[in-house]
């Protein structure tokens, strides 16, 4: 497959079978508003990181066949619904413009207990490449390239390492980095290195790369 990274969440595979998928057009990342011919944009929550609703609608007007893939918050938060979208309430997998999309994990990780707890959706496209929002309450799956979130006020890096040991991919490309310092990241991306077996990709931003 191919991954276009635009900073922080927004993802965009390309599957072997030549369908386009972006995941998580938010307020952190640039490059993806010109994208055109895109079959799913998919979003994992509500949080304005992981949708820009501004932007979204721009893209979903230069994609009108691109089907909007979210959980009922989501999609709430996205703006005008499509007839053709896709609320996800549950971990079944289904098939959209012939990928098949398996949702992961049910509640964004605690920021704070005096928070409201937030849906977090994560999904698997064809069973290889895992895109988990923010969380890692999903039980592990085995997939071959997992996108894994290395900073942000959910997490610390002992989370991500567990969970990526836990799957176990091939390939780890970090995502969710973009309230790190340069020096921070380094350091994450060495912890990564030492105690995950796995290859650490990390992808220039807006450069495809195959993977």
């Amino acid at each position: 497959m191919k991954i276009t990274h635009f900073g922080h969440a927004a993802v965009l595979v390309e599957t072997s079978s030549g369908a386009k998928a972006l995941i998580d057009p938010g307020t952190y990342s640039h490059g993806f508003e010109t994208i055109e011919d895109l079959d799913l944009i998919l979003v994992t929550h509500a949080h304005p990181d992981h949708m820009d609703a501004a932007r979204l609608g721009a893209l979903r007007e230069a994609n009108p066949r691109a089907v909007l893939v979210a959980n009922a918050e989501a999609s709430a938060a996205a703006g005008e619904s499509h007839e053709e979208d896709r609320v996800v309430s549950d971990d079944e997998a289904f098939t959209e413009a012939g990928v098949r999309i398996t949702p992961t994990g049910r509640v964004h990780a605690e920021i704070h207990s005096a928070l409201p707890p937030l849906t977090n959706t994560g999904f698997i496209l064809d069973d290889e490449i895992w895109h988990p929002g923010d969380a890692f309450d999903a039980a592990p799956q085995k997939v071959d390239v997992l996108l894994l979130p290395v900073g942000g006020p959910f997490m610390k890096i002992a989370d991500a390492i567990d969970f990526a040991r836990a799957v176990g991919p091939r390939v780890i490309v970090p995502i969710h980095q973009a309230g790190l310092a340069e020096i921070h990241r380094q350091l994450h991306y060495g912890l990564l290195q030492k105690l995950v077996p796995a290859e650490l990709v990390v992808l220039d931003e807006g450069v495809p790369r195959e993977v």
